[in-house]
């Protein structure tokens, strides 16, 4: 009888480790822009144009900064995520299931390292 794994191997980790850390650091990038751009710091500004317009400007811009807020709270919570996902490597119970125990598939785990179940688990939930 085959026993099945328990953990990934260092080897694995280290290479998850990689994946996480580029996905940290360009999740990163993509929030300070989505900041810079709801802080306004890129103002083109419209305050020399027609007063007519004015409303719909400021009703367009409210709903554009809100729009961004939402991003970066979802981008924040996607960089915890993949920051506990580190976590997870470095205590070597990274890609364990959270449900069934079982490891994680591998390429799942490259394309959404921050998976915390299994395939089998999530349509358990269904």
């Amino acid at each position: 009888m085959v026993e099945e794994a328990t953990r990934y191997s260092d080897a694995d980790l280290a290479e998850f480790k990689e994946i996480i850390l580029k996905k940290i650091e360009k999740a990163q990038a993509d929030l300070d822009l989505i900041k810079s751009a709801y802080m306004n710091d890129l103002n083109n500004g419209t305050d020399d144009t027609s007063p007519t317009f004015k409303a719909f400007e400021e009703g367009s811009e409210t709903m554009s900064k809100e729009a961004n807020s939402q991003l970066a709270i979802r981008q924040e919570k996607f960089i915890r995520d993949l920051k506990n996902a580190l976590f997870r490597v470095e205590n070597k119970t990274y890609g364990i299931c959270k449900v069934t125990g079982k490891l994680i598939n591998k390429d799942r785990l490259k394309i959404v390292p921050h998976a915390t179940m299994s395939i089998e688990a999530k349509n358990l939930q269904r």
